[in-house]
């Protein structure tokens, strides 16, 4: 059974209102139009969380093996689908995203702590998918959410994102010595945080200096010399 491609890229929405974004419903009808293999290529900045959810919930009760490829990037919700791949391979130029969920809410204090609780489930909704992939403790992934976390490739294999970096199928020599590459990560928070300091450090208004105090006299009053003129004059 020859194995099936399919392509995930653009905002991950419920609906999509200009054809340009990918729904749960038109991932359905693409992901049942077969069977066997499959391999989801993904290049997705992102979107809502909940169609994520249920994109992620048919990959994972499909029948056949799943390979994720990203080629460009997996963030936000779009790493979350990746999670459900068989096998995720990344492109050694692509990127992947985490981070805590967001929304926007209106009304009173009340209104504010239930939008605080949703998010907080939410979140341990999405640490659920990658606590499976990866078997990293909920704690670290946490903290990986909370910084804004942006992996590279070799990064994301070393933290159990993904299983390989895509190779070139046609190389000659298997047995060459693969060069070492190192591994990137960083978090947007983090850069912020630091370069925000380093502007304060140099721009900070310095505290007021001391005041200099006077130097001390080393010289004599007027009425000094001239008693010392007096004495002079009375032995010339």
């Amino acid at each position: 059974m020859t194995e099936r491609t399919l392509f995930l890229s653009g905002t991950i929405a419920e609906e999509s209102w200009f054809d340009d974004d990918v729904t749960p419903q038109l991932f359905r009808d693409e992901l049942n139009a077969g069977s066997g293999d499959i391999t989801v290529w993904i290049n997705s900045p992102g979107g809502d969380c909940v169609a994520a959810a249920q994109i992620y919930n048919m990959l994972m009760d499909y029948k056949g093996n799943v390979t994720v490829k990203i080629d460009g990037i997996a963030a936000s919700a779009a790493s979350v689908i990746a999670m459900a791949g068989t096998k995720v391979l990344m492109s050694p130029v692509s990127m992947m995203m985490i981070h805590n969920p967001a929304t926007i809410a209106f009304g009173d204090h009340n209104e504010m702590q239930k939008a605080i609780e949703m998010l907080e489930s939410v979140k341990d909704s999405i640490i659920n998918a990658y606590e499976i992939k990866t078997s990293l403790s909920r704690a670290k992934l946490s903290r990986l959410m909370e910084a804004e976390t942006w992996m590279d490739a070799t990064k994301a294999v070393e933290l159990g994102f993904a299983d390989d970096i895509l190779q070139r199928t046609d190389a000659e020599d298997d047995e060459a010595q693969e060069p070492v590459v190192e591994a990137v990560m960083f978090s947007r928070k983090a850069m912020n945080t630091a370069l925000l300091n380093k502007l304060e450090a140099k721009y900070r208004t310095p505290a007021s200096e001391a005041e200099i105090p006077a130097p001390a006299e080393t010289g004599r009053s007027v009425d000094d010399i001239l008693e010392r003129l007096d004495t002079i004059s009375k032995f010339m």
